[in-house]
């Protein structure tokens, strides 16, 4: 049963993170910048699916391994700013790292302290 729970908590977050980089570019961010917005999302939703003390057995498979899991993407943001190291937009590729680890952390954080 728990694999069936990873693999549509995952479905969902695949599907989740394609509407909201697509939207995220739309709006004008770049393609790093949309993967940031999910990266940041992710990160703030398995903190609180982390802290939350009695959750069922089954809401860690689908919501934190599932969902985050598929939601968040470290591959895809380790391209884009590869990419945009390669096309000389550097500023932009170490302000993509700096961010990430600046915002993604402490919205982890904040997400597990509200359950607290």
């Amino acid at each position: 049963m728990t694999p069936l729970l990873v693999a549509l908590g995952g479905g969902v977050g695949a599907v989740l993170r394609w509407r909201l980089s697509v939207w995220t570019r739309r709006s004008g961010a770049t393609p790093a910048g949309g993967t940031l917005v999910v990266n940041v999302l992710g990160s703030f939703l398995l903190g609180l699916i982390a802290g939350w003390g009695s959750r069922p057995d089954w809401v860690m498979p689908l919501f934190g391994v599932g969902l985050c899991g598929g939601l968040t993407t470290f591959s895809s943001h380790t391209l884009e700013v590869v990419q945009a190291w390669r096309d000389l937009e550097r500023r932009h590729a170490v302000a993509d790292l700096m961010s990430t680890l600046l915002l993604s952390v402490p919205a982890l954080m904040l997400g597990w302290s509200m359950t607290l």
